[in-house]
């Protein structure tokens, strides 16, 4: 039974999908205690328990002390089972974060597995927007041998959620190591502006996308496409990713709309974070650095990446990797290379 500390440095939500995740793929039980221990509200949120109990359900799992609030668990996995899963989120609660527990295990499962949610939300605050997983995490993980569709029925704001998203995630017949130093050069960099139909009057999404233009071209001149969306949700909201799509890599950054918000600090804010991972001219944004770890620490070589930055966040994942895995993490600079043992 592996032992993790949830209060580790960052001592977040990460820490229960890293360790729950690799338990499922390693078949390695873990005690997780100390469970978001300095959060606000402490223990578990919806979204982590609702990912806990589709990983459960995924893997066969002997899962205790798994309820609301709750700050700690054990999790004892079985075999994986090729079998399609239902989520459902009655609040606002992340999809993207519940899909980021059940992609790495679904994808050893021996046939295609299809995930279904029903409520929550698609883009909310602390979590990767659902575009952001289509168009950054998606084409980086489909190098090393994930092979992963995303069909979004219908998107969801806080507070309401309500969305729909279908997630077909098929077998890895291979994971390769991820060789990743070099971008190459910039070949488009695209605005993905979208809004609530509550908000067209306003022009809420032209708005965020009109911002975020400017503040790139006064500082990058290089041609930008802009795509504009108005959605059918539940309740008002809006969020805007910025993508730039390199030879070999893929960057993105966004920000969401929120009440007392403007549009147009919405769209700057995204702007800014994109221009300043741009700046250290490295292929990973500081977002993608942690989220690829794992996939990477589950392949059979030494993989090698130039990140943005390297936050607690990153170093907490590195920390909850090697207590599964044989290997270990090096950092130089803006080097992070996994060594497997």
């Amino acid at each position: 039974m592996i032992e993790i500390d949830g209060s580790y440095k960052e001592g977040g939500g990460q820490i229960l999908r890293t360790a729950t995740l690799l338990s499922c793929v390693t078949g390695k039980a873990c005690h997780i205690f100390n469970i978001r221990k300095a959060r606000p509200k402490p223990g578990l949120a919806i979204q982590h328990l609702l990912g806990l109990e589709a990983l459960a359900r995924l893997c066969n799992a002997k899962l205790k002390g798994a309820h609301l609030r709750s700050q700690e668990i054990w999790f004892e996995p079985t075999k994986i089972q090729a079998k399609p899963l239902v989520v459902e989120i009655p609040t606002a609660g992340s999809i993207t974060l519940v899909l980021q527990t059940l992609i790495i295990p679904a994808s050893q499962a021996e046939k295609p597995i299809k995930i279904h949610f029903k409520g929550g939300a698609t883009d909310t605050h602390f979590a990767p927007t659902i575009n952001y997983l289509q168009y950054v995490l998606l084409p980086i993980i489909s190098k090393i041998g994930y092979k992963i569709k995303i069909d979004i029925k219908r998107r969801g704001y806080y507070p309401k959620g309500g969305a729909e998203v279908e997630v077909l995630v098929y077998p890895v017949k291979e994971i390769r190591p991820l060789k990743l130093t070099n971008a190459g050069k910039l070949r488009n960099i695209s605005i993905l502006s979208c809004a609530s139909k509550y908000l067209e009057k306003a022009k809420v999404a032209e708005r965020q996308a009109e911002a975020a233009e400017k503040l790139l071209i006064s500082s990058i001149q290089y041609p930008i496409s802009k795509k504009i969306k108005y959605l059918d949700t539940l309740c008002p909201g809006s969020s805007i990713d910025i993508l730039a799509e390199f030879e070999n890599t893929v960057l993105g950054a966004n920000a969401l709309g929120k009440i007392g918000k403007r549009a147009e600090v919405v769209g700057k804010e995204a702007a800014k974070i994109l221009l300043k991972d741009l700046s250290t001219k490295t292929c990973l944004d500081r977002h993608m650095t942690d989220q690829i770890l794992s996939y990477i620490a589950l392949s059979k070589g030494t993989s090698q990446l130039s990140v943005a930055q390297v936050t607690n966040h990153c170093l907490t994942t590195m920390w909850v990797i090697e207590k599964f895995i044989d290997g270990k993490f090096e950092i130089k600079e803006n080097i992070i290379k996994w060594i497997p043992f």
